[in-house]
């Protein structure tokens, strides 16, 4: 859900936030009014105290809003199906300046799943962020690693940033080139 308009909420309790984009943990106070300026994937962007931060799915209710629900996968899910519910999953990923998700950015340059003799599966991901320095980079890849985690099955999860190559605009989707007026 992207709302072009701006959301208010006063929290609930203390909350843990990350400052955009310095990549710093916060800690905002129970009583503080915020204004959310982007609600996607299960996380938000708000404006406090004249910052942008962060916060986590997980926080969801001390905004009041709904904490978001886990993927499922039926029982006997085969491998197309666990690897489909890994990109929904990358795709609930989102940049915290950019209303777009990282599979649609162009982030994900690879992504391997291996089915582990024990059982269960191996994922490990490769991507990149939109400037080598941002530091929401870490922040980034381990919400990648925890929402693949989530996929039923998924046993184990490496993500590895790497700037080789560099990334431009033409690694961007067509729908997300037009979203963001690059053409």
């Amino acid at each position: 859900m992207y709302s072009q308009q701006a959301d208010y909420a006063t929290l609930s309790r203390d909350c843990l936030g990350v400052l955009i984009p310095a990549g710093d943990t916060v800690v905002l106070p129970e009583g503080a009014d915020v204004r959310i300026t982007q609600a996607l994937g299960g996380s938000f962007t708000v404006y406090y105290g004249g910052n942008l931060v962060r916060i986590a799915g997980k926080d969801a209710d001390a905004l009041g809003r709904e904490v978001p629900a886990g993927p499922e996968l039926p029982e006997d899910a085969d491998d197309a199906a666990v690897e489909s519910c890994i990109e929904d999953q990358l795709k609930t990923c989102f940049d915290p300046e950019i209303p777009i998700n990282i599979v649609d950015l162009g982030l994900i340059y690879d992504r391997m799943v291996e089915v582990l003799p024990e059982g269960g599966r191996a994922v490990h991901i490769r991507m990149t962020l939109t400037a080598p320095g941002c530091g929401m980079g870490d922040i980034l890849a381990d919400e990648v690693r925890a929402k693949v985690a989530a996929v039923p099955t998924v046993k184990r999860v490496s993500v590895e940033l790497t700037f080789d190559p560099p990334w431009d605009q033409s690694r961007m989707s067509e729908a997300a080139r037009l979203q963001t007026g690059m053409y």
